[in-house]
């Protein structure tokens, strides 16, 4: 999401800070094409004019006409005036209140308010220990409450029984009422969607609103909507009173205006992104961070975020031990490879780099997807143990076999053995790091050791049935 805008507007900045000196023409200039930057993302023109007014209104002040870097001056201003369009901190869901909190999903057909239901139930449970109800309302879309009931089963999360016949109002008083006799701390409501906005169903959903009294309200709409989500939110808000909005499918928009535009015609904070299909891919938003990724700084934290939900702690002390004693085999590359797979799209990763905007044409010529970690994992996994162990020992017809195996070329398994000898070479520049103390200063100490280890450090003990090299 904001490919396009974050280029534009990185290339406006670009040549804003080349300058010694910016005058007032030299801002107002660069205002005109952050103006057609915004518009050419789709964000909504009234949005767009109350943005530009107050960032030139700050843009050409004496704090930035007198700074000794005027560009990067303004594009701090630009991206406080962003984070302050997108609401300034970040909100998650109000669940401080007499159990079962009701969560109503509103929005159109086909945006995906039933895959985020589930999506918002695993993170409620997962990570917030929370006990939750999941209940279809459609019930005019074919198999859409047999759908929730199939996404609960995968998730583990329970879902109300379907009582055929049963009408949206009725199926959510029946929601509350299981909610409170099983002791569930969440009841989430999945209403009927229209393929557009229509009268009876924002009647259908303020009837529900008004029977269940919920806490949130979460408008559910796609990141593609376009100029038409300012309509939507609109609509929606005035009807029905929203609390929130999630946006779905952020990973497939390169323009991603709609983020922009409903929040600030709504007023309503955005609670939630959805990032891709599977049910673990739903982030929380912070309005700091997607700034910092419009303006090409990356989010760091968000990326280390991911790394710390996917990668098992045991795993973890297990490599860092391994780094210590400068042993890195093809096993290790491979629980690398696997982590680096679940936590999601390797591009979408990468834009998360402070900077990558400027190697963006290289990323895209190396043709980095998915798909080059899975042909890296066949390889490995059509070695024997030995090989995985030892790749030295892996030579000409070795590389032939194991290229046959996988279905690959040779010339692959050469790349990933290279990439191997690359990050090994590391691990011992590591280990003679820590010979010397040099990792254990950081920490305050000498070298770094291991419970059970020889006092005072001087590395990590021999481990059973390992040989050095």
């Amino acid at each position: 999401m904001f490919e396009s805008l974050s280029n534009r507007l990185g290339q406006v900045f670009d040549r804003l800070k080349r300058r010694g000196s910016l005058s007032e023409a030299h801002i107002n200039e660069a205002m005109r094409e952050v103006r057609v930057a915004l518009l050419e993302a789709d964000v909504a023109l009234p949005v767009v004019k109350d943005f530009i007014v107050g960032v030139t209104a700050k843009a050409v002040g004496q704090q930035v006409l007198r700074s000794v870097t005027p560009g990067q001056m303004v594009v701090k201003i630009v991206h406080d005036a962003l984070v302050e369009m997108l609401g300034g901190g970040s909100q998650g869901l109000a669940l401080n209140a007499v159990p079962p909190v009701a969560v109503l999903m509103v929005g159109l057909q086909g945006s995906g308010k039933t895959t985020t239901s589930a999506k918002i139930g695993l993170r409620l449970k997962t990570r917030e220990r929370r006990k939750v109800l999941l209940a279809s309302l459609d019930v005019y879309r074919p198999a859409a409450q047999e759908q929730l009931a199939i996404l609960g089963e995968q998730t583990s999360i329970a879902t109300l029984p379907i009582l055929p016949g049963q009408m949206p109002v009725d199926i959510a008083r029946r929601a509350i009422d299981e909610g409170r006799k099983g002791g569930f701390d969440v009841v989430i409501l999945d209403t009927a969607g229209r393929l557009h906005i229509d009268q009876a169903l924002m009647a259908e959903v303020a009837e529900v609103r008004d029977a269940v009294t919920p806490t949130e309200i979460l408008l559910v709409a796609d990141a593609m909507t376009g100029q038409d989500a300012v309509i939507l939110a609109r609509t929606f808000n005035e009807q029905v009173r929203l609390t929130g909005i999630v946006l779905t499918r952020i990973d497939g928009d390169a323009r991603g205006g709609a983020a922009l535009s409903m929040r600030a015609v709504t007023g309503q904070p955005i609670k939630f992104l959805g990032t891709g299909e599977k049910l673990e891919e739903l982030e929380e938003f912070h309005p700091h961070r997607l700034a910092g990724r419009i303006l090409g700084m990356g989010d760091v934290v968000s990326l280390v975020e991911k790394a710390a939900a996917t990668f098992q702690e045991e795993d973890a002390e297990a490599m860092a031990r391994k780094i210590l004693e400068g042993q890195f085999d093809l096993n290790d590359l491979l629980l690398q490879l696997r982590q680096v797979r679940k936590m999601g799209d390797l591009k979408g990763l990468l834009r998360m780099l402070p900077g990558i905007d400027k190697l963006k044409k290289k990323i895209d010529e190396s043709k980095i997807d998915n798909k080059l970690l899975a042909h890296q994992e066949a390889i490995i996994l059509s070695m024997t143990a030995h090989e995985r162990r030892w790749p030295d020992t892996i030579k000409a017809s070795r590389k032939k076999r194991i290229a046959n195996g996988c279905g690959l070329t040779v010339p692959d398994v050469n790349r990933l053995l290279k990439q191997h000898q690359q990050l090994a070479g590391m691990m011992k520049e590591m280990q003679k790091m820590n010979r010397k103390g040099v990792l254990g200063s950081l920490f305050g100490g000498g070298p770094l050791a291991w419970p059970g280890g020889p006092a005072g450090g001087g590395g990590p003990p021999r481990l059973p049935g390992r040989r050095r090299r």
